[in-house]
């Protein structure tokens, strides 16, 4: 079973890396130059200093020049990055002249020449990229370590070699600006935008906290209607509580769109708040943050007209197939957990959350559906409706509803407890570390775990439950989902870089701090129509994946000939002009 589309996209983070330091790179440029003069030297070569006067000279002064030029436009362009650059068209431009000093001298000058075109050409491809899309815009500084290069070989070789050079910087010029097009090309006429114009944004994102991908998402994006159920519990003399399931997707990645949806909802209450998975996959990522303020308006409306009950069940375990689902009764409203732990336990399609909704108002007056979210094998993908297990969901919420509504209630207590993670967002995990909710009745203990980070490595479901049963009769740990983890890998479960035992001592402290915290409760529940919420769409991802996916099978083959067409009409043009 292969990845969903939204991780083929997320993964193609991967060809992202983080630039050496510029002093790395400089060093790198001084020794390949010192070394070309004592090989020419060697060789009896073209002249003394030719490495660093043609090599070396032209590298410097592009690390200086570009990354200023690119700055005074007012785009993104570090000096590591423009280090790294020059460094590596350098090596372009000796491995291009260096084999043709073996044979001839007369070869120096054309090879020279069409090693300068096609670093331009480079420069211009890397800086559309990185920096800006308009090719215009980049042709100045993508020049400089060209131009440098043609002054000094004007110096060596005479006028003729400048015209020489000029000319094929143009057919370089030529043919890599056909190669933007082409890479451009799919995904503007797919969407409308500009790929290059995302590809700007991602990487400044990821240089300097950008928003600027928002804007992409805005333009792709559809606007829908969307219910959130929340519960309220409300207790005298302590905090008040939410528990609000929303559903849409805590993605793309890092504070982009809705990726740190469980921090921004805890800013827009007074109450301490918990926000768990509910059913959606990345087509309900929102497209900025700023469409989280209306899902925290929706649930705030509702606040008016609740009617608080001194009542709730025991929690009920059951098995619906290959689904495992926990069910309580709070107020009027029936709260309902779901894993496929130890199997994989990803996002179910929004379809099931006004499916469940209507399955809960048979008996109920709300139903808050959870997914767990909490295992993770090496593959995956989202749960679909009219699927075997979708069946097995829909099945077990369904008879959870029968169930819980003949189950006996009676007066409750409620306690919170939350801890903060003593570890990154690389490490896993999210802003709000672990947070948890015990409801006690009947006799009854239940912790509900929250922890704060995108899905958990197989196991650690298991045993973070045996820790807590150590203290409750009944236990479920859930994640947020939450994308801050996801700024570079699609895949950062809780567990995979810090082992699950290193966790454990968080979340007791938080378990115990929410048993002390019990106090005689009340509940009531709402669930808002949220509307007007901009996502990416249905099937937004999926087509980007496949047009993105397809880009990368044509560009290896479609970049080689368009610069074998280059050098050989950079063969054409000196025999022309000599």
């Amino acid at each position: 079973m292969g990845d969903p589309a939204d991780v083929r996209v997320a993964n193609l983070a991967r060809f992202i890396f983080q630039a050496p330091s510029w002093r790395r790179s400089i060093v790198i440029v001084l020794a390949l130059g010192f070394f070309v003069d004592l090989g020419l030297q060697s060789l009896g070569g073209q002249g003394r200093f030719f490495g660093t006067l043609a090599f070396t000279l032209p590298a410097l002064v592009a690390f200086v020049m570009t990354a200023f030029v690119v700055e005074k436009m007012e785009r993104p362009l570090t000096w590591n990055r423009s280090a790294l650059l020059a460094a590596a068209c350098m090596i372009f431009m000796v491995l291009i002249t260096l084999p043709w000093a073996t044979f001839s001298r007369e070869f120096v000058p054309p090879a020279y020449a069409a090693a300068l075109g096609f670093v331009f050409g480079v420069r211009v491809l890397v800086l559309v990229a990185v920096s800006d899309y308009r090719i215009v815009r980049m042709i100045i500084p993508a020049s400089i370590q060209s131009l440098t290069g043609a002054a000094v070989g004007t110096a060596l070789f005479g006028e003729m070699f400048l015209q020489l050079a000029v000319v094929l910087m143009g057919v370089f010029l030529v043919g890599f600006s056909l190669l933007i097009w082409l890479i451009d090309r799919p995904v503007q006429r797919s969407f409308g935008v500009r790929g290059l114009s995302f590809l700007n944004a991602f990487i400044a994102h990821l240089t300097d906290g950008s928003r600027a991908m928002e804007k992409f998402f805005q333009e792709i994006g559809e606007a829908v209607t969307v219910p959130q159920t929340s519960l309220f519990f409300r207790r005298a003399g302590r905090p008040d509580l939410v528990l609000t399931i929303p559903n849409v997707h805590p993605g793309p990645m890092g504070e982009i769109g809705g990726g740190n949806i469980p921090v921004r909802f805890a800013a827009g209450f007074e109450e301490s708040v918990m926000v768990p998975h509910g059913c959606a996959t990345h087509d309900f990522n929102l497209v900025s943050e700023d469409e989280i303020q209306k899902l925290v308006d929706g649930v705030q409306s509702t606040k008016s007209g609740l009617e608080f009950q001194e009542k709730a069940s025991r929690a009920v375990r059951s098995v619906s197939g290959t689904v495992l689902l926990v069910a309580q009764r709070l107020g009027d409203a029936l709260l309902v957990i779901a894993t496929r732990a130890p199997l994989t336990t990803e996002d179910l399609d929004f379809s099931f959350a006004p499916t469940f909704e209507a399955e809960g108002r048979r008996r109920f007056a709300h139903l808050g559906f959870v997914d767990a979210h909490n295992c993770l094998a090496e593959t995956w993908k989202p749960v679909m409706p009219g699927t075997p297990v979708g069946a097995e969901y829909l099945r077990g919420v369904r008879d959870s509803v029968d169930a819980m509504a003949g189950e006996p209630c009676s007066a409750f207590s409620v306690g919170y407890g939350r801890k903060p993670a003593p570890f990154s967002r690389e490490q896993g995990f999210g802003d709000l570390g672990v947070q948890v909710l015990v409801v006690e009745t009947g006799g009854q203990r239940t912790a509900y775990i929250l922890v704060d980070g995108n899905n958990m490595v197989r196991g650690a479901r298991e045993y973070l439950i045996a820790r807590c049963l150590e203290y409750v009769d009944e236990a479920e740990v859930m994640t947020t989902d939450s994308h801050v983890v996801n700024t570079i890998a699609g895949r950062n479960p809780v567990g995979l870089v810090v082992p699950v035992e290193d966790l454990a001592p968080v979340l007791e402290l938080a378990l115990r701090a929410a048993i002390a915290d019990l106090a005689p409760a009340s509940a009531a529940s709402s669930t808002a129509w949220c509307e007007g919420v901009v996502i990416f769409g249905s099937t937004s991802i999926t087509q980007l994946a496949a047009t993105v996916n397809a880009i990368l099978v044509f560009i290896a083959p479609l970049s080689l000939a368009i610069v074998l067409l280059a050098f050989g009409l950079s063969v054409v043009t000196y025999l022309l002009l000599v």
